[in-house]
């Protein structure tokens, strides 16, 4: 027995883990199905594009990212605070009124939601900042919709700006997700900002990854049993060490501990496009305010951060809810929406990769996180860690694997 602990997965919630225990001069071995490290936070090379696996953003404000993470390596290029809400064949923007005053005032005026509901997003505001953050995820919970409607806000502005926005974050076109959730969301934007890092957001893997000894990760060995104190691997191999932590996705913690956890996920679907101009200016997330056709929200990576791109073209990021659309289709459908967006110049769009992922956070509907953070002792001498321990953002997986490493500590001593 060369190593006290295994782990299963060199994802985020794995990564964070093998550090802790690394830290405590504790043998680990992180054991990856796939290639690299990541899991669902990867980003690929195409034709001079940085490409994430999917549109996500790093948001500055994460506690657990603060603690451990070196920002200035990971070179963060931040989005303007606000957005652009396509409605009614026009882009209204909405800016956050706290850190851009001046555009702000032009956001009163705009018809997406009232004057009166731009006062509640400050009084919304003001009670997601109060406590801790732990306070927020003591809330009551009930649905983000029940919880929006509840605050006052009208149809127009949940429709035009909060279902598509959030929708986005969630991957949850009907907002069911919890609203702790949305506490804990609309906190994280409150307090910080969100960002790409410089390289895409496998960076931010990457570094946790190169904090442990080479050694000390085993790529392309994929794990398909898992019991106290012993993993078998796909190939017939037994690796046995005192203690075993599963930190994979939920739908894959289920087949190898059980169907204890939950394995529903919420899907989503990214389509890149290589444009010759940016069709926007700003480095704004753009949203459906309509409802209508695929798109839910799109954004320009290389104008937040020119080295997602090759220097002479730039990235268009489109993000649709769900999967199981047929490819050629569901393209087609988003050529249409996007022309009647941005124009003939869509035309010269060339489509680039799309991602369609299955699992990309689980699904968090109440009572999901009735308790916050569920246990990670699974039984004896089996840990489990990932976001669906906690809650479905980094700062929930990092937490995660933290947790099960300082279980496995108490368990050591």
């Amino acid at each position: 027995m060369n190593h006290d602990v295994l782990i299963v997965g060199a994802g985020l919630s794995g990564l964070c883990c093998a550090r802790r225990l690394q830290q405590q001069g504790i043998r680990c071995l992180v054991l990856e199905a796939s290639g690299g490290v990541g899991g669902r936070i990867r980003t690929d090379i195409v034709d001079g594009f940085r490409l994430d696996r999917g549109f996500q953003v790093f948001l500055t404000s994460y506690p657990e990212a603060k603690a451990i993470l070196d920002y200035e390596a990971l070179d963060l290029k931040p989005f303007l605070p606000g957005a652009l809400v396509r409605y009614g064949g026009r882009f209204h923007e909405l800016t956050d009124p706290w850190r851009r005053p001046l555009s702000a005032i032009r956001s009163l005026f705009s018809p997406i939601g009232s004057f009166a509901d731009k006062l509640r997003v400050a009084s919304f505001r003001s009670r997601s900042l109060r406590g801790t953050i732990e306070d927020r995820f003591r809330d009551s919970e009930t649905t983000s919709i029940q919880a929006l409607q509840d605050a006052g806000f009208s149809p127009s502005m949940i429709e035009r700006f909060f279902r598509p926005f959030l929708g986005g974050i969630f991957l949850d076109s009907e907002l069911r997700t919890s609203s702790r959730m949305l506490n804990f969301v609309f906190r994280m934007f409150s307090l910080g900002s969100a960002c790409l890092p410089a390289e895409g957001m496998e960076a931010i893997p990457r570094q946790l990854a190169a904090a442990l000894p080479s050694d000390r990760i085993r790529l392309g060995a994929r794990v398909v049993r898992v019991g106290p104190g012993a993993v078998t691997l796909s190939t017939g191999e037994e690796l046995r060490a005192k203690f075993v932590v599963v930190a994979v996705e939920g739908r894959m913690a289920a087949e190898l501990l059980g169907d204890t956890i939950s394995p529903t996920g919420q899907g989503t679907t990214c389509l890149y496009f290589a444009a010759p101009c940016p069709p926007i200016a700003q480095p704004l997330l753009v949203l459906n305010g309509d409802g209508r056709g695929p798109i839910n929200n799109l954004c320009v990576p290389t104008v937040a951060a020119p080295t997602y791109g090759p220097g002479d073209k730039s990235l268009v990021s489109v993000t649709v809810l769900g999967t199981g659309n047929d490819p050629d289709r569901l393209l087609a459908e988003v050529r249409e929406q996007l022309g009647e967006w941005f124009g003939a110049a869509v035309q010269d769009w060339r489509h680039v990769r799309t991602y369609s992922i299955p699992y990309a956070l689980p699904a968090q509907s109440p009572p999901a996180l009735n308790v916050p953070e569920r246990p990670v002792r699974w039984q004896s001498g089996i840990y489990v860690c990932g976001d669906h321990r906690d809650n479905a953002s980094i700062q929930g997986a990092m937490v995660s694997g933290r947790r099960a490493a300082e279980a496995v500590l108490k368990d050591l001593a």
